[in-house]
């Protein structure tokens, strides 16, 4: 028991009385807390009292006098985000100077910067600032040269920006980057004759690589053949040359003339698979009677 009754009033202590009790000093105006970028404007009797821009604690009464008691029941507390935003348009439609119809997807940051005007110079202010960015986009950027359009971002979202950024600045919510993320053709038809011609050129810049391959290896093939008939006929140029030097250096000796040529002859008659008949010397009519028979015709079967 002795444990158990402290940690009851503890918890009761903590987790309701407290709540309670900040509620209600907060209520009576005691103090308030301003979170990291939020704002707290107090309005009393149609007039603002207060603008509570900066993060911490603060005391109503120190702020406010007498009037922070009761501020919170006679006025209003306007809790702002200060906080940088940001919004993407899809596709807001343009022509060309060509006519060609395009669309563009601008995506731009916006912050309060000054909370009064916000809240009281005009009822949507982020609905307005988004209508102006839109048609400043379609304003200024339409009937542009196609490939301007297509390749200067950078100075199509300074023009938008420059043109939409005084007006925002009187509703105290202030345009902050802007940027033309997405430049694109509204036209499927246009965009399907686009892809064939694309598709076209690649094809016939793919055809015209490789033909030029081709015409490089034909032209290769070709040099090198030509090289190779070149040292082959003078290989064979130089063959006789090289042949009728032998032949004179080896019949400079007769002797060696008639082995060379006997071998030769020899190493030729192996060559051609003939049959060769040997004849005892002194023996002519038996050589006559070998090719009397095989000149006689074969006999019938």
């Amino acid at each position: 028991m002795n444990f158990l009754i402290p940690a009851i009033m503890t918890f009761f202590g903590l987790f309701v009385a407290m709540p309670i009790l900040s509620a209600l000093a907060r209520a009576l105006g005691l103090y308030t807390i301003v979170e990291e970028g939020r704002c707290h404007v107090y309005v009393l009797f149609g007039k603002v009292v207060a603008i509570l821009d900066e993060p911490g604690l603060y005391f109503l009464w120190q702020k406010l006098g007498p009037a922070g008691a009761y501020v919170n029941w006679l006025g209003r507390c306007y809790v702002l985000d200060m906080r940088l935003d940001q919004q993407y348009l899809r596709s807001q439609a343009v022509n060309s100077e060509e006519g060609a119809p395009m669309g563009i997807g601008i995506w731009y940051e916006m912050y309060i910067s000054d909370p009064v005007a916000y809240l009281f110079k005009n009822t949507d202010p982020r609905g307005s600032l988004g209508a102006n960015v839109s048609n400043a986009t379609v304003r200024c950027l339409s009937n542009m040269p196609l490939g301007e359009m297509l390749e200067t971002r950078h100075k199509m979202s300074q023009v938008v920006r420059h043109d939409v950024s005084p007006k925002s600045d009187e509703w105290g919510y202030r345009l902050g980057s802007v940027y033309i993320r997405k430049v694109h053709f509204r036209d499927r038809g246009m965009i399907q004759q686009i892809e064939e011609k694309v598709v076209n050129r690649l094809r016939q810049v793919t055809s015209a690589i490789k033909q030029d391959g081709i015409n490089q290896v034909s032209i290769i093939t070709s040099t090198a053949e030509r090289q190779a008939a070149i040292e082959f006929a003078r290989a064979q140029a130089m063959r006789p040359k090289i042949v009728g030097a032998a032949l004179q250096e080896i019949s400079a000796d007769p002797e060696v003339a008639d082995a060379v040529f006997e071998i030769l002859e020899t190493q030729r008659l192996l060559g051609s698979q003939a049959q060769i008949t040997l004849l005892p010397e002194g023996r002519e009519f038996l050589g006559q009677l070998l090719a009397a028979e095989a000149k006689a015709p074969a006999p019938p079967q």
